[in-house]
């Protein structure tokens, strides 16, 4: 099992190095990825190539092994997002409950949802700004590898959109095009 773990890992760190090596080449595109124990999956929003993908994937393997680990980590992975999304509603809700407390009610009202909105909103910014860097503390300890070992890239290749990729493009306003590609690894 916990080689399984530290190939999530190390796939998780490549997928966060090549995003980063696509981010300082081409401007104009999105990208999401998803990590498993055999490689990972690209979904891009834009126009990038498959050759655009290799040359990123093997670059990003490459300074990696040469020692930049730090390319393992990415502001704004999941693992980010889902810290702050918590710690923001830990906190609003916190918010309320208390305002419910000192008003002495057992459940929400307007007068107590009123009352307590500010507190609220100051708490989600506090936890949304302190939620940032715990994540990414949380995300380079727990959740990505920036030593690969002997991990080497065995295929690239482009695949058909999933249905979540699609939806994504829609929500990104639909004229974007969107590719994904999945890039195997061998350790």
């Amino acid at each position: 099992m916990t080689n399984i773990v530290n190939r999530v890992r190390r796939n998780h760190g490549l997928e966060h190095a090549t995003i980063h090596m696509l981010s300082a080449k081409h401007k104009h595109f999105s990208a999401q990825g998803n990590s498993d124990h055999r490689g990972f999956s690209l979904n891009v929003y834009g126009e990038l190539t498959l050759e655009d993908v290799e040359t990123a994937v093997y670059e990003a393997h490459r300074r990696m092994n040469a020692g930049e680990s730090h390319l393992a980590v990415h502001q704004n992975c999941g693992t980010v997002l889902i810290t702050m999304g918590t710690l923001a509603a830990i906190a609003s809700q916190l918010a309320f409950g208390f305002e419910e407390r000192r008003q002495k009610r057992s459940q929400m009202n307007l007068a107590v949802f009123t009352a307590a909105l500010p507190t609220a909103v100051l708490a989600t910014i506090v936890a949304l700004i302190v939620g940032r860097p715990l994540g990414i503390k949380l995300q380079a300890n727990y959740t990505v590898e920036g030593d690969l070992g002997d991990m080497q890239i065995a295929s690239i290749r482009a695949t058909r959109p999933n249905i979540i990729t699609q939806l994504f493009r829609l929500l990104l306003g639909g004229k974007l095009k969107s590719t994904a590609y999945r890039i195997e690894t061998s350790q």
